[in-house]
Order: structure tokens, then sequence, then C-alpha cells
């Protein structure tokens, strides 16, 4: 019975192992037949996309070659629009009321026109009793006239002393100072009376209005103001080192912010410097109806000769990308290049290109803005400008 122990332990190792040691490798194969399966799949995505997108299709353009134009050579200035001369308008009496006002800012005037009334009813009242009071002063002379005549008759007869004599012409005399002194204060009167009437000095239009019905007037209390014969001014700050490019006469395009150029003609250069800035005063006027107000900031162009022929594009071929011009040439193969361009001044609606391209490159002038360097473009006929309409 000893034996059977031992005969146990030595058939013990035969024993087949389980499955437990085996998972581990079980694992390890399927993750790399995993692995296998999934690493061709990116390569097939990726190639995908590039298989089905089509290549770009050629935009639509139309080119042409820069033109060689004269050009005028300008001076560009800054300054703001005035009035040419502007009147101030108060009243000249105190202390009547304003009982009428008549017109608005922005109205056109006449010289004479009654721009507002002040109360007169008092003032008239005065200005007839002062016209009564000359009526008996003057009868009072002719009184004294009388005497004065009858006395200096009878004075060669002795029938009056000389002091009754004079005191006859002293009486002529006061009444005659007296009929004088009356009819200057009925002058005073009538003009008193017709200052109540506030008038236009000139033609022109109202700039500002602070007259109320009902307040009380003040002597040199403004109540309008008004621009001279509607005239406007840009007053143009030029350096001084430019002013002798400018002259009376010279033509300047005024163009106020957001509004169209204007035609306008200097009048006179200011005959000081400011010490400060070294800029001078150059008046231009501007002409009459024009869209210009006082107080507008405007840019002008003087034209002070004309320039040697210079290259032109169309605004429309120029192209403003991270601060800098640029134009689109056909290149050789037919596609277009992105080309970089220095521009100088406009002319309506082309611009100057002072360089980078050749006078003979062709150049993409409409649907510039839709290209990327390299595309392929399809060029095709600028159209025809529509004919006039009484060509037909």
């Amino acid at each position: 019975m000893s034996a059977m122990p031992s005969t146990r332990h030595a058939s013990m190792p035969r024993l087949i192992p389980g499955p437990q040691p085996l998972r581990p490798a079980g694992a390890l194969a399927l993750s790399l037949l995993v692995t296998a399966a999934l690493l061709p799949m990116p390569a097939a995505r990726a190639a995908a996309p590039a298989a089905s997108s089509p290549a770009r299709a050629a935009l639509t353009v139309t080119v042409s070659t820069p033109q060689s134009s004269a050009l005028d050579r300008v001076l560009a200035a800054n300054g703001n629009i005035s009035a040419w001369q502007e009147v101030v308008i108060s009243a000249e009496t105190q202390g009547l009321r304003l009982v009428e006002v008549n017109v608005q800012v922005g109205d056109r005037v006449s010289t004479g026109q009654v721009l507002a009334r002040l109360q007169h009813e008092l003032l008239g009242a005065d200005l007839q009793t002062r016209q009564a009071q000359i009526v008996e002063a003057d009868a009072t002379l002719a009184e004294a006239q009388a005497n004065a005549e009858r006395a200096r008759a009878l004075q060669p007869s002795g029938a009056l002393s000389a002091q009754q004599l004079e005191q006859y012409q002293t009486a002529e005399t006061a009444a005659r100072a007296r009929l004088q002194a009356l009819q200057a204060q009925r002058s005073a009167d009538a003009l008193r009376l017709a200052q109540t009437r506030i008038t236009a000095r000139d033609d022109g239009i109202i700039s500002a209005r602070s007259a109320t019905v009902g307040a009380i007037a003040q002597p040199g209390q403004e109540l309008f103001r008004l621009i001279r014969q509607s005239r406007l001014e840009w007053r143009a700050e030029v350096p001084a080192a430019d002013l002798g490019q400018i002259r009376p006469g010279m033509a300047v395009d005024v163009t106020p912010v957001g509004g169209r150029p204007i035609r306008a003609r200097v009048r006179s250069i200011a005959p000081t410097v400011d010490p400060a800035t070294r800029l001078a005063l150059v008046y231009v006027d501007l002409p009459a109806g024009s869209a210009a107000r006082a107080g507008m900031y405007a840019r002008g162009e003087f034209s002070v000769g004309r320039s040697s022929a210079a290259l032109t594009l169309p605004q429309t071929a120029v192209l403003l990308r991270d601060g800098h011009a640029y134009a689109f040439r056909i290149g050789a193969d037919g596609k277009v290049l992105q080309t970089r361009v220095q521009t100088g001044r406009r002319l309506g609606d082309r611009i100057e290109i002072t360089g980078g391209l050749a006078a003979d490159a062709r150049v993409v002038t409409q649907g510039a803005g839709f290209l990327a360097d390299g595309d392929t473009v399809r060029i095709v006929a600028a159209p025809a400008p529509p004919a006039p309409a009484g060509s037909r």
C-alpha cells in the first residue's frame, strides 16, 4: 500500500496542460490580423478623393495690353470747404420784441428781402408826434421871420430900438434852430422805425438762424448768418515748397468726402505761411450749384502740367492683396501669373503702372478677382460698348 502514492506522483508530469497558457498567443495573433486588415484602408481612403476630384474648370476672362497715355501732372492737397464771405445779420436797435421771422436755414434770399420784423408800433407813434412838432415849429419860424422882417423895416425910422430889433432876430434864429432839431429827430425816428425790418444785405443763402419770435433784440445780437452770393471756396493746405507750382486761374479737381469731383479754379494764394506747419492756404472758387457744403473736408488735385507717356490699365485689372498691387498676366502656357506691380496716378477708370509689367504684357482686365496664381483661363473678347441712342 505504500507504493501507490509514488505511482501517482510519477504519472502526473504526463498530464496535458490546460488552455490558459495559450490565451496570450491567440490574442497577439488576432491583433496582428486586425492590424494587417486595417493598414491599407487609409491609403485607399486618401486615394479615393484624389481619384474622384475633377480638375478645376478654366475661368472665362478678357485681356488687354497696357495703353500708353499722357497724364496730367497733379499736386494733391487737402483742406476744408468754407463760405467765401459770411455776413452776420444782427439787430441795430434795442428793447424791441421780435414779432416775425420769415426765413429758415437753407433759404435763398435776395438783397433787401425782409428776414424778420421787430415791434414797431411805438416807434411809428413817435414818428407821427415828431412830424406834428415839425409842423408847429415851421409855423413858429414863419411868424418869427415875419416879425424880424417888420422890425428890420422899422429900425431906420427909429420906431424900434436896437434892443427890440435884436430880440426879434433872436426869436427868428431860435425858431429856425428848433425846426432843424425836430427835423433831425424825425430822421432818427424814421431810421429806428426802418431798423425794425431786418433785411438781407446781399443775395445769398441763410447758413444760421438764432432769431426767435418773442425774444427781445439787443444791438449787435446775432440773428442770422448769410453766405454772400451763395459762394463757397476750398481752402487747400499746400506745403510751402510746392507753392511755386500753383498760380491763379489754375484748374483744380476738388473731391469732397463721399462726393464726386468738382472742377474749380484757383482764385488767390495766401501771402503768408504758417510757421508751425509750413503750410500755406490756397483759395479755390467752387462753381455755383455744386454739391459741396460749407464745413466739408475735401481732397483736391491741382493740374500743374502734362507728363510724358505712361502705361495705364483699367482699374479692374489691378488687385490689392496683402498691402500690395497685383495684376494677372497670361503666360506662354495659357495659365495666369500673379505679378506684383507698382501703381501711380489715377485717371478716370484707369490707373498708371510705373513698374512690374512690360508694355506688351497680356493682362486680365475682367475676372481677375476670381483668379489664383497658375489658374488656367479661357480668353474671350471684351463686350463692345453700347451704341449711342441716335446711331440707329
